[in-house]
């Protein structure tokens, strides 16, 4: 397993003679945290210290029974701690217990000579957020909206997966695009009433998931899992045992760091999408630009400036000609500077604090007219956001650059902020 950028350290301070049903009390704990899944824990034990009852405790040779005190500390991922923090809390009746931010630099097994040979479980995250086929839509909408979750997988009372749900997965099956389509003028204040409707039938997770389930196990080698990703254009994958159960999550993130982890790459923290009524709130508006003529070098400085992953080509005038993906460089790109690209993407997905040095084009006059995918497809700013959900459902995509009323580009609309903004109005977090 790997563990890497923002975590949470657990510090429990407790005596040498508490007990836990019968166990000493940070064998107990050492135990629990190792079945639950953590990453691992260690046990410090004290020379000298006093605690809540003042008593001051002593290693000298004389008082060798003495109640000394026990530092076990704890280093997880933040939902790992969350869950297991209030039975950690059962069990430790008298003792200080803190939570702080840490940032992970390196958690690894050790390096070796060919990173994708080794088994997805030595790579895969343990802690997966799963629904029921029966938990209700509702619910669904806040873990993916809400949450920040990307993907939701159904599993039964076994454990086995059943299907899997994701943003897109609201759009094609809570009838949102029906609904576009015999009402193609819809107002805000209809469409809310029409998605207040929606969410009171009480639809559950069978009736928004994917199934049947693109899965590996998690004694397959990485390379199996690199493989499946690349021939079905999947970012992640649920991990299985032999009985098809769940047991971990994989995705291309953490397949790059098992490959360079050596390099700090702290994955990026979840942005929050913006909320609001209208296009002009929903909408981000700090988007990379190049113009026609950028060459590679520039347009990948621009995607390295945030995480749009995605720069708009504009002309003088800042009006859209186009958009650029990391998909079409890799597609478009000329095969000379393949490997360069690679690398320079490969720290744009992992989230690198610092991108390697600019790599030197061979003999090319690529711009970014050549790379672009064109026509853009846009939204004026004044438009209702139905109209923007239709234009993403008409031509599958997750981002429309927004334009004012001459056609100058002013934002960028996202998929998951446009979604918060339909679906869940004025709901806190």
């Amino acid at each position: 397993m790997q563990l890497q950028g923002k975590a949470l350290r657990v510090i429990i301070y407790i005596g040498e003679s508490d007990h836990y049903q019968g166990k000493a009390l940070h064998m107990a704990l050492l135990y629990f945290l190792k079945q639950e899944g953590a990453s691992g824990a260690t046990v410090v034990r004290g020379l000298a210290g006093f605690g809540a009852h003042s008593r001051i405790h002593t290693a000298s040779i004389v008082d060798l029974s003495t109640d000394l005190p026990i530092r076990l500390e704890w280093v997880d991922e933040p939902a790992l701690v969350e869950r297991l923090l209030p039975q950690i809390r059962q069990m430790v009746d008298d003792g200080l217990i803190t939570v702080d931010e840490v940032n992970v630099v390196q958690y690894a097994p050790g390096r070796r000579p060919d990173p994708l040979a080794q088994p997805v479980q030595d790579v895969m995250r343990l802690e997966v957020v799963t629904v029921s086929p029966d938990t209700p839509a509702v619910e669904v909408v806040t873990l993916l909206l809400h949450k920040g979750y990307r993907s939701l997988p159904v599993v039964d009372g076994d454990g086995r997966i059943l299907g899997i749900i994701t943003d897109g997965d609201l759009l094609r099956r809570a009838g949102l695009q029906a609904r576009l389509d015999l009402q193609p003028e819809l107002s805000d204040v209809d469409w809310q009433q029409q998605l207040a409707d929606l969410r009171a039938q009480g639809g559950t997770a069978v009736d928004l998931m994917t199934a049947p389930v693109h899965t590996i196990t998690a004694a397959d080698p990485l390379q199996q899992a690199v493989a499946q990703m690349a021939a079905h254009h999947l970012k992640r994958l649920p991990v299985v045992d032999g009985y098809g159960r769940l047991v971990g999550w994989i995705s291309r993130v953490d397949i790059l760091r098992a490959i360079e982890y050596h390099q700090p790459a702290a994955e990026a923290e979840p942005e929050q999408p913006p909320t609001g009524a209208t296009i002009a709130e929903l909408m981000y508006q700090d988007v990379p630009t190049v113009s026609p003529e950028a060459t590679l070098e520039e347009i990948l400085l621009a995607l390295e400036q945030n995480s749009r992953r995605r720069a708009v080509v504009v002309d003088a005038d800042h009006k859209v000609l186009g958009i650029i993906t990391d998909g079409d460089l890799l597609r478009r790109a000329p095969e000379a500077a393949r490997p360069g690209l690679r690398q320079r993407l490969r720290s744009l997905m992992g989230g690198q604090s610092t991108p390697p040095a600019p790599f030197a084009l061979p003999e090319a006059t690529t711009t970014a007219a050549d790379l672009m995918s064109a026509p853009a497809i846009a939204i004026p700013v004044m438009a209702v956001p139905a109209t923007a959900l239709r234009l993403m459902l008409q031509h599958g995509i997750k981002r429309l650059p927004v334009v004012n009323e001459d056609g100058r580009l002013v934002g960028l609309l996202g998929r998951g902020s446009l979604l918060r903004g339909l679906l869940v109005p004025g709901e806190e977090s």
